[in-house]
């Protein structure tokens, strides 16, 4: 009679996906939100479109315009920000908001700091100091977003 081996879980589980995307959705839901709103929003929307009309004319496509290229950025940075927040759920289970809230800080530095580095142009998100801060408070909240999730998880 042969003998049955559990395959370990693996370090990246399916189960992370749901609290990534929930942080996704809440900075860019907020983002979208504060973009008809706010005089000086922060403008992810643009970075998005950017580099799809860069990664177009690299592969030698003609990039989308209009509405067509703002949805497509648009599904761009909540498929590229679920697996970046599903980071939250991985690991012990002892404490996502830590993980949450370095993680959240980390891509609200990156989106302020390394457009001009990655070849986007100059900074939407850093137009002004709040339009700064509210780039990162806004990638905190969608870390803490993913830890709130992740923590709903763990309880169940």
């Amino acid at each position: 009679m042969s003998e049955i081996t559990l395959v370990p879980e693996s370090r990246f589980s399916l189960r992370a996906l749901g609290p990534g995307l929930v942080g996704a959705l809440s900075v860019t839901l907020i983002h979208e939100g504060a973009r008809r709103v706010l005089d000086h929003p922060p403008r992810m929307d643009v970075l998005g479109k950017r580099s799809l009309k860069k990664g177009a004319r690299w592969l030698g496509l003609r990039p989308s315009h209009g509405k067509r290229l703002h949805r497509q950025a648009l599904v761009g940075d909540i498929v590229s920000n679920s697996l970046y927040y599903a980071l939250v759920a991985l690991g012990r289970p002892r404490r996502p908001y830590l993980r949450g809230a370095l993680l959240g800080g980390l891509a609200g530095l990156g989106a302020v700091l390394l457009p001009p580095v990655l070849g986007l142009g100059r900074r939407p998100s850093q137009a002004r100091t709040s339009t700064a801060l509210l780039t990162v408070a806004w990638y905190l909240l969608g870390g803490l977003s993913a830890a709130r999730a992740t923590r709903s998880l763990t309880a169940a």
